[in-house]
């Protein structure tokens, strides 16, 4: 089998979108994000109300892209090592034996993350990191491709714990899956009507479109993605404009800064071209920062979000030509 060139591989990123969107209606902003995050070897954190296809967008992930996939409910009682992994006692042998966790997998689903206490949350930071896990004082690599995809609902919701700032800042984009418009809802309820089944996607005609060796080729491609030192600055300004805001409490660190300059990089290749611009670094500005900051409880009390002080920040810093 041939090695995937870097358009082969933009394309068949392209067809990733299109085979995603047989199961998952009008959410083409969520699924690119997550096109964008594999390219970046990011996390992502999915916020949304229930019922708006959060699950099944990563599931249809999943199903196009063919990789090993584990979901994990987190609720209140879940424990860490039901996430890593723990050593079991094996009475034959008389030795403990490591038995691996769900997050011994390429496509870990973390549902409804934000259930579960800060405990629990916390056995993903060595694993989203540094991609291992410690058990026992032995570092335990996890497989390749590896990408969290957590869900979460807002935190205003009945039985959420809101996510430290340390792990927010584990996740590469949070993106938001808004309640879908009318017309997309009624293409959902005409393909439920037909006999669409979101717990049997090979019925809805989901296949494999991508392989890793595509995920591979297009990384590779996006590397040599080229940024300009006019546009490293505009990410920087950026990101120190937040830090001044009498809005902000926490403004973006220099992780955001990079998180930023990877994803632009990301997208400007996925576009076509081979070069970033400033659009491309306004374009994902909001996914890339939006968690990445924290308001001040009178902004907060005010009406003030975080996509609004971030918005406001690129309307008023001067755009590089």
């Amino acid at each position: 089998m041939s090695t995937p060139t870097a358009d082969s591989a933009r394309a068949s990123l392209e067809d990733l979108r299109t085979e995603i969107a047989k199961a998952v209606v009008g959410q083409d902003p969520a699924v690119t994000g997550l096109v964008v995050a594999l390219l970046c070897r990011g996390h992502v954190l999915l916020e949304g109300a229930p019922g708006v296809a959060k699950t099944l967008l990563v599931r249809a992930l999943s199903a196009a892209l063919e990789l090993d996939t584990k979901r994990v409910q987190f609720t209140p009682d879940l424990m860490p090592s039901d996430v890593t992994g723990s050593l079991v006692y094996d009475a034959r042998s008389a030795e403990f034996s490591f038995q691996p966790g769900p997050v011994f997998t390429n496509l870990l689903l973390a549902d409804e993350i934000n259930r579960t206490p800060p405990k629990t949350q916390a056995s993903l930071l060595e694993a989203m990191e540094e991609r291992q896990v410690t058990v026992d004082g032995t570092a335990r690599p996890l497989p390749e491709p590896f990408l969290v995809a957590a869900t979460q609902n807002p935190v205003e919701y009945e039985g959420t714990y809101p996510l430290p700032e340390a792990q927010l800042d584990r996740f590469l984009l949070k993106l938001t899956v808004p309640l879908p418009a009318r017309h997309d809802e009624i293409d959902i309820l005409t393909r439920h009507a037909a006999g669409f089944s979101p717990r049997d996607l090979g019925a809805a005609g989901l296949r494999p479109v991508a392989s890793t060796a595509d995920l591979d080729a297009a990384r590779d491609a996006v590397a040599k993605t080229t940024v300009s030192p006019e546009v490293t600055g505009y990410i920087v300004d950026i990101c120190r404009a937040t830090r001044e805001s009498p809005s902000l409490s926490l403004g973006v660190s220099p992780r955001g800064a990079t998180a930023l300059l990877s994803t632009s990089r990301a997208w400007a290749w996925l576009t076509g071209r081979d070069y970033v611009t400033p659009d491309d670094v306004k374009a994902l500005a909001l996914p890339t920062l939006r968690h990445r900051v924290q308001l001040r409880p009178e902004a907060e009390m005010e009406g003030v979000t975080a996509d609004s002080v971030i918005n406001a920040v690129l309307a008023h810093l001067p755009v590089p030509r």
